[in-house]
């Protein structure tokens, strides 16, 4: 049963919500315990992973909206009145189960939380969840009072004020519906065209080509699902601009309107639509400043405070129309508590911009205002100073973050060709971060453009009057009089504070990480692998200074020169062969030693070469190597060179596994034996080691310096990376590896010397 404006206005009976797990939804259900005792509540939840809807209905006691409630009963009071009270119905809105015929009240608020979903994903979930829910109640025969929970903004792109009324379009939503469910399916084709293939390889190869075959295919298919879905996404944007609506979110919540009309008030039932506008944390209920995660205006919120917008396309004396979620949830509660009359359908706007304006020059200057005196903190540079806007326009502002976009996309590319040092380091931290404050104000511009320039104010002359019917009792805390709104006082005392206490920076004191802690001492442990790259990493030098010092020391240094000028001639090639495939790389340049004897190589590395290898070989990498032999930790040195040209510094390592030359008749051929250990090869080579000697790849080390070196380093649970190459460190730096700052050459002879001969394993 449903009570009506002429009693106390509460609900009693049975109530079906869709949503409860939602922001809004939590709200609608504790309100409803709290100030509804005599009703019951079906919540549709789904289940989620291993957990069951009744499962998570459980959990959601536990949440905040519910803890002032909570503290006044007593837990297990609580828990007794929610179990007795709130019962889970087990489906989703694509798939609703039977519903009982008793049901008196449907609140339906579940729908999509993102404003640019896919296509195809905003359709199923707005149009289609809405569909299912009014086909299930009515194949229960039921004939509840349906309050269907919409927005302000689907009335589109428009100005001048919106009634309270059915929308004025002539669109066939179903049609719509069909065509979005398709349009999955025609992207999905395309995106598997030989000519979209090759473009998402080519640049794929470009990207990871050195980490192997494998990484190759993994980038290209995540190019293709991320292709796939930026269409997607631009097709619900632009069909939604094409038919006169801000985004693919408003056309879908528009179309769910037609739905209920269509489906239910048509079909002879009670319908009302709530339309709130942007729905903020709470002014009083539960209690002021609640809120469930970021909503609608706080990423620009947060987003002005970090500094990450320098200006805005927003239209000043535009309205920036928030109501907060309290307000939102009595006025859901107080419609569905005065049902209109049979097939004629109610709409209420739940807005601020008719009654209690608030400019968007205004909510600017709150924002300012605000994280001016509490800056957000800047690790290593005190706090962030906001930026002053000028309101500039869309067109200046577009231009003024295109330009930034294609410097930033130089920089990068600059910084990808430069040696990797603390200061490339450094500066492409900087530029990561520019390049996400760059991202951050594309997305919000395209994104939330409409709402801040809208010229658009919604009449809440229905809404005001469902506030006068209420008691006067209720109506201090239970109304939704937006007049009684003080902006400077909700936005500085209530909302931007609970908005900021969401916030990682101001709970833990920065938003950068923190330095590096001082190595930890090594755990002794027999079971625990520490695998070392050589060139780059042990060693400062690479294949082609190893073969000049081969030829300088065996042959003298006239010949060093002109290998130097057959190597500089032969260089588009071998770097071309590098970009590619670090293996391609390695076979190539080893074919230089073909007619050298073998035992002539041997001479050279016991002679001048060592010289040159323990000159450059690394003090901290000697240390490091001694400290996890100490600790009994295996340590196998892996290099895609020739094992006779570690043999200076083999001894330091319990193994060494290293590529081995073809011989003819004592004379190296110039092929390799086998194919080199790097990339790819060299994860599964190591993967297969661990397994058949018991070694936990869990808890081993890895030190690489390349982004060739990913795919093995990612095996690791301690990776470090070594004066990483461009890409590597940014890698390193986005899974939180380690990153060591080696010396480049170091006097290492006395520490390496002694330790024994051994011989390099192939």
């Amino acid at each position: 049963m449903v009570g009506g404006p002429f009693t106390d206005g509460r609900l009693t009976g049975h109530v079906l919500l869709t949503g409860g797990t939602g922001f809004v939804g939590q709200a609608v259900l504790e309100r409803l315990l709290v100030s509804h005792p005599d009703t019951t509540v079906s919540v549709l939840v789904r289940a989620r992973g291993t957990q069951s809807g009744a499962d998570r209905l459980a959990k959601l006691l536990r949440k905040p909206v519910f803890k002032p409630w909570r503290d006044r009963v007593g837990a297990d009071e609580a828990a007794r009145i929610y179990a007795a009270r709130v019962h889970a119905v087990e489906g989703a809105l694509g798939a609703v189960p039977p519903l009982p015929a008793d049901i008196d009240v449907v609140i339906h608020s579940a729908s999509t939380v993102s404003f640019d979903p896919p296509i195809d994903e905003a359709f199923a979930t707005n149009v289609g969840g809405a569909t299912s829910v009014y086909e299930a109640l009515l194949a229960a025969g039921a004939d509840p009072h349906v309050v269907h929970v919409s927005t302000c903004y689907v009335g589109g792109i428009r100005k001048g004020v919106l009634p309270e009324a059915r929308l004025a379009h002539e669109v066939d939503w179903r049609a719509e519906a069909l065509a979005a469910a398709r349009a999955r399916e025609r992207v999905e084709l395309r995106s598997r065209e030989p000519a979209v293939l090759r473009t998402l390889m080519a640049d794929a190869r470009t990207r990871v080509g050195k980490e192997g075959p494998q990484a190759v295919a993994r980038a290209t298919e995540e190019a293709r699902v991320e292709w796939v879905k930026r269409r997607l996404v631009q097709a619900g944007r632009s069909r939604a601009e094409s038919l006169g609506w801000t985004d693919v979110y408003t056309l879908t919540k528009a179309f769910a309107e037609r739905a209920a009309e269509d489906l239910w008030a048509g079909a002879g039932h009670r319908l009302s639509i709530v339309r709130p506008s942007v729905i903020e944390s709470a002014l009083a209920h539960p209690f002021p400043g609640w809120i469930d995660g970021f909503k609608v205006a706080d990423p620009l919120i947060i987003a002005f405070g970090r500094g990450q917008l320098p200006d805005f396309p927003g239209v000043p004396d535009s309205v920036l129309d928030v109501v907060p979620v309290d307000y939102v949830v009595n006025a859901i509660l107080a419609a569905a508590a005065a049902p209109p009359a049979p097939a004629e359908p109610r709409y209420v706007h739940v807005a601020s911009g008719a009654t209690n304006p608030l400019p968007f020059h205004r909510m600017y200057q709150n924002v300012r205002d605000y994280f001016t005196a509490n800056p957000i903190p800047d690790t290593g540079r005190g706090a962030v100073r906001v930026p002053t806007w000028q309101f500039p326009g869309d067109r200046r502002v577009e231009r003024a973050l295109k330009g930034a976009e294609v410097r930033a996309d130089l920089g990068d590319r600059v910084l990808d060709r430069l040696p990797s040092t603390s200061r490339s380091r450094e500066w492409q931290r900087r530029l990561d971060r520019r390049r996400g404050d760059l991202a951050v104000m594309r997305s919000l511009s395209e994104l939330y453009r409409a709402y801040v320039g809208t010229e658009l104010i919604f009449d809440d002359t229905v809404a005001r009057s469902l506030h006068a019917a209420l008691p006067l009792q209720r109506q201090e805390s239970e109304g939704f009089d937006v007049t009684r709104i003080g902006w400077e006082d909700y936005l500085q005392r209530v909302h931007f504070p609970a908005v900021t206490s969401l916030m990682r920076v101001f709970s833990r004191g920065g938003t950068e990480a923190a330095p590096p802690a001082p190595q930890a001492p090594l755990p002794e442990r027999s079971d625990v692998l520490a695998v070392f790259d050589l060139e780059g990493t042990v060693v400062d030098s690479n294949v082609v200074e190893q073969y000049l010092w081969v030829r300088g020391a065996g042959f003298g240094g006239w010949t060093v020169l002109g290998e130097v000028a057959a190597i500089t001639a032969a260089l588009p090639r071998y770097l071309a062969a590098e970009r590619r495939d670090r293996g391609e790389f390695v076979r190539a340049f080893l074919r230089r030693y073909a007619g050298l004897p073998a035992d002539r190589l041997q001479r050279i590395v016991r002679g001048g070469y060592a010289d040159r290898l323990l000159g450059a070989t690394r003090p901290e990498a000697v240390a490091r190597i001694q400290a996890h032999r100490a600790a009994g930790h295996r340590t196998v040195l892996v290099t895609g060179s020739i094992g006779t040209l570690t043999e200076p510094i083999a001894g330091l390592f319990d193994e060494v596994v290293a590529s081995a030359m073809h011989e003819a008749d004592g004379v190296l051929t110039g092929y390799l034996a086998r194919p080199p250990l790097v990339d790819e090869a060299r994860a599964a080579w190591l993967t297969q080691y661990a397994a058949r000697n018991g070694f936990d790849l869990a808890a081993s080390y890895g030190y690489g310096d390349s982004h060739a070196d990913l795919p093995w380093l990612g095996l690791l649970g301690r990776p470090t990376a070594v004066n990483p190459d461009a890409r590597l460190a940014k890698e390193a730096q986005r899974r939180r590896w380690a990153i060591a700052a080696w010396r480049e050459r170091g006097v290492a002879r006395a520490a390496v010397e002694g330790v024994g001969p051994r011989i390099p394993a192939s």
